[in-house]
């Protein structure tokens, strides 16, 4: 099913069990308080849907890190369109304004590749990353490159923001668009979606990286849309997202992604994290999910034909949503 529409249908219909999937709302409710949406799409119906905190279905939520996994289509689209080689490509080709030391031989041979794996080296540590010196820069472009390369080795995992935010700005220098606007033309409105408004953050304060008032998608101050965060989106468009790369890139019989560019994107690893997806196998179930803090979540499980998507207002250590997702959604899939 591939409709703009989004029918739903009877869970019970959908070989899903009525009475463990129906577990999902008083669970939420006692135990995980910050969820404000919920999408359930099973062989492209909605099965369960619902809203708290005064929140609704045309409601927009900031996704945090999500944001990512967004970032990571943007840029397999590109490369399908040829505004960009293959994930080979250097990322110093895409900024040839920048001139590194001549000792630092490392940053030059980064690819897209490292970047959309998180195996780009940097000075941080790993889950440490500095990410508010960044929003404090002028220029948060030449500040990342600055780091990149420094510090650890090419092929060693470590989680950065700031990549995917290069990422972004590789689209836009490509492409000639903003990820927004990109994003606008290439990948939400063929799928259904409205439009995705910029959004011009005043400053780079806590409320502005994670405020309710965040709507849209935000900028750097160069007019770079943020790669790692800050792209707002209602449940049912999460579970559009979801649902398209579910299907193996098509909408409404419109390949929108190319089915192999997904395939490499979610095939499983020794990272467990693929193109900027995280990867799950668990008791023989293979899933991919684009996380963000907060607990927002967009999980796929292909072999269930299942899309779960999840907005959450950030707290600091939110609870994991994983077992949420196995006990009450996969565990309700009757084999």
């Amino acid at each position: 099913m591939q409709r703009n529409d989004w029918p739903t249908a009877d869970p019970a219909a959908l070989g899903m069990d009525t009475e463990k999937l129906f577990e999902l709302d008083p669970k939420i409710k006692s135990e995980y308080s910050n969820i404000n949406g919920i999408v359930v799409v099973k062989n492209g119906y909605i099965a369960f849907e619902r809203y708290y905190h005064s929140y609704g279905p045309n409601d927009t939520h900031h996704l945090a890190s999500v944001t990512k996994s967004i970032i990571s289509a943007l840029i397999g689209i590109a490369i399908d369109a040829g505004y960009i080689k293959n994930v080979d490509q250097k990322v110093l080709d895409f900024f040839p304004e920048y001139i590194p030391h001549p000792a630092d031989k490392q940053k030059r041979d980064i690819t897209i590749r490292h970047l959309l794996t998180m195996t780009a080296p940097y000075p941080f540590e790993d889950w440490h990353e500095p990410l508010d010196k960044m929003c404090m820069q002028p220029d948060w472009i030449t500040y990342t490159l600055d780091m990149l390369g420094q510090g650890g080795t090419i092929g060693t995992f470590k989680y950065s923001t700031a990549g995917a935010h290069l990422l972004s700005a590789i689209i836009t220098r490509s492409t000639g668009k903003s990820a927004r606007e990109f994003a606008n033309l290439r990948l939400f409105k063929p799928i259904g979606m409205k439009d995705i408004p910029n959004y011009k953050m005043k400053s780079f304060g806590f409320d502005d990286l994670f405020g309710k008032d965040v709507k849209g998608w935000v900028n750097d101050p160069d007019g770079n849309s943020t790669g790692g965060w800050g792209l707002t989106m209602t449940p049912r468009d999460m579970a559009r997202f979801g649902y398209l790369y579910l299907n193996h890139g098509t909408w409404n019989n419109q390949q929108i992604i190319r089915r192999s560019w997904i395939d490499e994107s979610t095939a499983m690893n020794a990272n467990n994290y693929g193109y900027l997806w995280w990867l799950r196998e668990e008791e023989g179930v293979i899933s991919y999910s684009a996380l963000g803090d907060g607990g927002n979540v967009i999980c796929c499980v292909p072999e269930k034909d299942l899309v779960i998507a999840i907005a959450s207002g950030f707290i600091i250590n939110s609870r994991d949503r994983w077992k949420l997702i196995k006990e009450c959604i996969i565990l309700s899939v009757k084999n």
